[in-house]
Formats: C-alpha cells, sequence, structure tokens
C-alpha cells in the first residue's frame, strides 16, 4: 500500500507542476482566441460568430447545398460514379466514417446535456440549426481537401488545409501563406497530441474505471492505469501503423456499430414513451424562442446551442477535409457531397435524438442540473445526464453507455492520430523516419492521458484547435469561386449522364473488357 501511495504522490506534483506551469499561458492564448463578444447581458466566444457566419455565407452562396446534394452524397457513397481505379486510398464510405468517428463522441452525448442544463431544451433547436448550416461548410472544405492533395507514387494522400490553404493564401504572397499554413498545422498538431489524444485516452480510462469499481475497484490504482495506457496503445499501435487504410477499415465497422448501438437505444425510450414526443418537441421549439430562456433569454439559448453544435461537428476546422482528402475520387466535389452527412448524422440526428431521450425521460438529476446552472454553479457533466435519462427506462443501460464512450473515444484517437501525423508532415517533411517519431510520441502520450490530467494542457490544446478555424475559414473564403465552378461542372456531368458513363469505361480499361 505504500508503494502505491508514493506513486500516486508523486504523479500527482508531476500533474501539479506542469499544470501549473500551463496554466498562465492558457489563460492568456485562451482569452485570445476565445475573445468575447458581449450582447446585451450575454457573451459568446468570437470564434463562434466567425464559424456560424462562415456556415450562412457558403449556403447561401452554393444555393443551399444541404437538401439538393443529398441524393447526389447517397448515390456517391454506394459507388455508383466511382472505378477501383480512381487514385486514392480508401473508398467513399470509409473516408466519411473516418471523419466521423473524429466528431461523434462525447460532445453527442455529453455536450447535448450541458447545453440543455445552460440553455433549456431549446438549445437543441439551435444545435440543429447550426448542424445545418455546418453541412455547408463541410462541403465547402471537403471539396478543397481533395482538390488540392497530393497523390504520392507509393499511392498514400496528403491532402486538407496543409494544401489548399498554401494556394488560398498565394494572393498575400509566399512569406504570409507559409506562415498561416504553418500556424494551422502547429495548432493542430498540438491538439492532435493533447486533446484528441490524452483526453480521449483519459475518458476512456476514467470510464472504464468506473464501471469496474471506481477507485476501489481493480483499476483504481496509479499502477493499474499505467497499465491501461500501454494496452491501450497498442490497440492504438495496430490500428494507426497501418496509415488511413487500416483507420479506414477500422471506424468504416467501428463508427456504424457504435452510432446504431446509441440510436437503437435512444429509439428505445423515445418509443416506451411515444406519447411524450409531441411535448418533448414542443418544449424544443417553444423554449427556442422562450425569451425567460435560461441562459441569458432568447439570444442566450440561441449561443448556447450553436456554441455546443459548432464545437461538436467541427465544420470550419478543416480537420475533416484531412480525412476526407483520402478519397478514392476522380471529382474533387464528389466528397464535398458527401461530406454533407457529417455534420447530419453527428449533430442533427444523433443530438437531437439524445436531447429527445433526456427530455422525455425526465430524470431528477435533468432538473437538478438546471436548478444548479440557474443558482449560478458549475455545469452539470452530461455524461451523466444522459446516462440518467437512458437508465429510467433501461436500468442497465449506464453499463453500454459507458462502452460506447470507450469506443467513441477509442475511434476518436485513431483518427486524430492520422490528422496529426499530416500536420507532422508539413511541418518536418514526410518520411518513414519522422512518421514513426511522430507515432512513437503520440503513442507516449496515450499511455500519459490514462495516468496523468494535464487538465491545462488539455485546455490549451483546445484553445489551439480553435486557431484552426480562423485560418482555415479565411483559406476558403479564397476559393469560393474555385469550388463552384467544381460544382456546376460535376452536377451538369451528372444530369448529362457522363458521370456514369466514365466510370464505367475506367473500369472495363482496366480489367481489359
Amino acid at each position: 500500500m505504500t508503494t502505491v501511495t508514493d506513486d500516486s504522490s508523486w504523479l500527482t506534483d508531476v500533474d501539479e507542476a506542469v499544470n501549473s506551469a500551463f496554466a498562465r499561458p492558457t489563460e492568456i492564448f485562451s482569452n485570445i482566441v476565445f475573445y468575447p463578444i458581449t450582447i446585451g447581458d450575454v457573451s459568446f466566444p468570437a470564434v463562434v460568430a466567425w464559424l456560424i457566419i462562415a456556415g450562412i455565407i457558403f449556403t447561401i452562396y452554393f444555393k443551399v447545398p444541404q437538401f439538393r446534394g443529398l441524393k447526389v452524397g447517397y448515390e456517391v457513397v454506394r459507388g455508383r460514379y466511382s472505378s477501383r481505379s480512381d487514385p486514392g486510398e480508401v473508398p467513399h464510405f470509409q473516408a466519411l466514417t473516418s471523419a466521423l468517428s473524429g466528431t461523434v463522441g462525447l460532445g453527442n452525448i455529453a455536450g447535448v446535456g450541458a447545453a440543455m442544463a445552460l440553455g433549456g431544451p431549446g438549445a437543441t433547436f439551435w444545435m440543429i440549426c447550426a448542424g445545418l448550416i455546418g453541412m455547408a461548410t463541410k462541403f465547402a472544405e471537403c471539396t478543397l481537401g481533395v482538390k488540392y492533395r497530393q497523390v504520392h507514387e507509393d499511392g498514400s494522400v496528403s491532402g486538407g488545409p496543409f494544401k489548399y490553404l498554401p494556394i488560398a493564401f498565394s494572393k498575400l504572397g509566399r512569406i504570409p501563406a507559409k506562415i498561416l499554413t504553418g500556424i494551422f498545422a502547429v495548432a493542430i498538431l498540438i491538439f492532435g497530441v493533447a486533446g484528441g489524444n490524452m483526453f480521449q485516452a483519459n475518458q476512456t480510462f476514467a470510464q472504464v474505471q468506473n464501471v469496474t469499481g471506481g477507485e476501489d475497484g481493480f483499476l483504481g490504482s496509479p499502477a493499474s492505469a499505467f497499465i491501461f495506457g500501454i494496452v491501450l496503445a497498442v490497440l492504438v499501435a495496430i490500428v494507426i501503423l497501418g496509415g488511413i487504410k487500416s483507420i479506414g477499415a477500422t471506424t468504416s465497422r467501428l463508427v456504424p456499430s457504435m452510432a446504431a448501438v446509441y440510436v437503437l437505444a435512444c429509439l428505445f425510450v423515445i418509443i416506451v414513451n411515444i406519447d411524450q414526443v409531441p411535448g418533448a418537441f414542443g418544449e424544443i421549439i417553444g423554449g427556442a424562442f422562450d425569451p425567460q430562456g435560461i441562459a441569458g433569454g432568447f439570444l442566450g439559448v440561441l449561443i448556447v446551442g450553436f456554441q455546443r453544435a459548432s464545437f461538436s461537428n467541427e465544420a470550419g476546422i478543416g480537420s475533416a477535409a484531412i480525412a476526407h482528402s483520402a478519397v478514392k475520387t476522380r471529382r474533387p466535389v464528389s466528397e464535398g457531397f458527401v461530406a454533407l452527412y457529417e455534420p447530419l448524422v453527428d449533430t442533427v440526428l444523433v443530438c437531437t435524438m439524445t436531447a429527445l431521450a433526456i427530455i422525455i425521460a425526465g430524470a431528477p438529476s435533468f432538473q437538478a442540473g438546471i436548478d444548479q446552472v440557474q443558482a449560478g454553479g458549475a455545469t452539470p457533466d452530461g455524461v451523466t445526464l444522459t446516462s440518467d435519462a437512458f437508465a429510467t427506462v433501461l436500468p442497465w443501460f449506464p453499463i453500454v453507455l459507458a462502452i460506447a464512450v470507450v469506443l467513441f473515444a477509442y475511434s476518436t484517437l485513431i483518427t486524430w492520430s492520422y490528422y496529426g501525423l499530416k500536420a507532422w508532415e508539413f511541418l518536418f517533411g514526410r518520411s518513414k523516419t519522422a512518421e514513426l517519431i511522430y507515432k512513437i510520441i503520440f503513442l507516449f502520450f496515450t499511455v500519459t492521458g490514462c495516468v496523468l490530467t494535464f487538465s491545462q494542457v488539455i485546455n490549451f490544446a483546445d484553445a489551439a484547435l480553435f486557431v484552426c478555424a480562423f485560418v482555415n475559414l479565411l483559406g476558403v473564403y479564397f476559393l469560393l469561386p474555385v469550388i463552384k465552378k467544381e460544382m456546376r461542372e460535376y452536377l451538369a456531368d451528372r444530369k448529362s449522364g457522363k458521370l456514369l458513363e466514365l466510370g464505367v469505361e475506367r473500369d472495363e480499361f482496366r480489367t481489359g473488357k
């Protein structure tokens, strides 16, 4: 027992020392990145307004692709216009699931509960709206990710903002272009190693520890955390050492399975209480426009919904464009149409079902959470609110939810390893040695994340992620005409039947028929 206590004390000292060192830099950096805009009695980060305005502009500029592009995206995912000989690494479906694995997760489970505690049921309505306009943003950035990607001799791909931002900013001069793209790369690398890695590893261990008896269970000691970290790192290594093909193959199975289990549980809660569904929707819609809303009236509820949705689906951050750029296609905009489904599934579908389950279940902790916020207390744990809601109908579901959270975190972790790798390649060059060094560093922080929290480091990483939004969206604005041209030509070829003919011709040529 003495050894465990000493280890725990030593680890605590290290954790506190690192957090203390990062506290002041994190505060300064966060204040800059999340500079508040105040309207009336409500303040919200400027980056959220930046993301929302971009989504609205892209929606208008591309004439509402959210609706007219869904059928096209569905056809593309099914492979209707594709050929096995198309350049790239993974099919459209795997590119979509790889990107989804980076966004569908704790934000959909914990984020919704927290949003509703802050803004009431009405926050859900604005989350849906934010998800819808975010679809246009994903369409734009993912089209560019494929348009300017580089396909290497071995068939591997480097794409995303690292390729289109230098072109977008070239109008400002070669040096500004390099500096801005470099800032983006450093920011996404920081988040990939800390926020997308350490945080997910930490939450994975916390969930497993919780369902196995907590600190009094067999995973209660620091040694257990270290061993768990090693095991998790090995599981991550098995996938990430195979590159995007391995990641795509894993997420194409893992993400649909996780989503299916979670959505089915939501449906069960909803169906069992089907008579309460109209009332729940009434609370969502009514709360969205209620001037007496919880978080500062109508405007406060709107901001809470948009902010949580923006943080959940990452539209505008540029991260998803990295995963989508690996797709096998000859027409960049085809993947833009596929990317429309990402915010649709992540925010519109999954978040809405979570909200309905929480409202319908009416668990005491939900109202207690709202009362706590109204009294000026801290925002309650969103995972707990969601778990309690399901437990009112499915007493055993918290265990299933814990497993789902672990799998969501795992899939997010392996996807962010790929995002971080592409940033690493941009900064340090592309070679097997450089790639191996990055992966060793990444896996080291996976283990570290299970043992230590480094909360200030993770907060710093969260701020770094949203630096990407400022840089990425500015670059997308410069290239809007390019996207529109690609879209017009693609839709014209689809209408004339040329897309289908080209796909067939390529496969016939390849097979010698």
